[in-house]
């Protein structure tokens, strides 16, 4: 998140919401409300997510006379990175090669896995 490494993270309700609009694109509260699963909070709940995640700095508007359309401004791509690279900074001292050992050690990561990723590294380069 280059410019956004300092946001404040998303509660769960909050991310589930960001997750709709990495799915949908922009959308007004009542369409987000219509997309979250039931029992569905009251749409008045939605809008406060919808402004929290705005003051965040995750979501933009556009204004449609006297609505608000909604759009992600972090892409779910760069939200992953930043989270993992908090995980990696907070439990690993901040090193992948930690990281990824620690995957093999507990066997969430096979030699399989890791002559793919190898693979992928080899295509990088090339």
């Amino acid at each position: 998140m280059k410019n956004k490494d300092r946001l404040v993270k998303p509660s769960e309700k909050e991310e589930q919401i960001l997750n709709i609009f990495w799915t949908a694109g922009p959308l007004f509260v009542k369409e987000v409300q219509d997309r979250l699963p039931e029992p569905k909070p009251h749409v008045n709940t939605v809008a406060t997510m919808v402004r929290s995640l705005e003051s965040k700095g995750y979501l933009g508007h556009e204004s449609f006379g006297g609505a608000f359309r909604y759009h992600a401004t972090v892409s779910e791509e760069e939200y992953k990175s930043d989270s993992f690279s908090e995980l990696v900074g907070k439990y690993f001292k901040d090193s992948y090669r930690l990281a990824v050992s620690n995957l093999v050690r507990t066997e969430k990561l096979s030699a399989e896995d890791l002559k793919e990723i190898l693979k992928e590294l080899e295509n990088l380069k090339s």
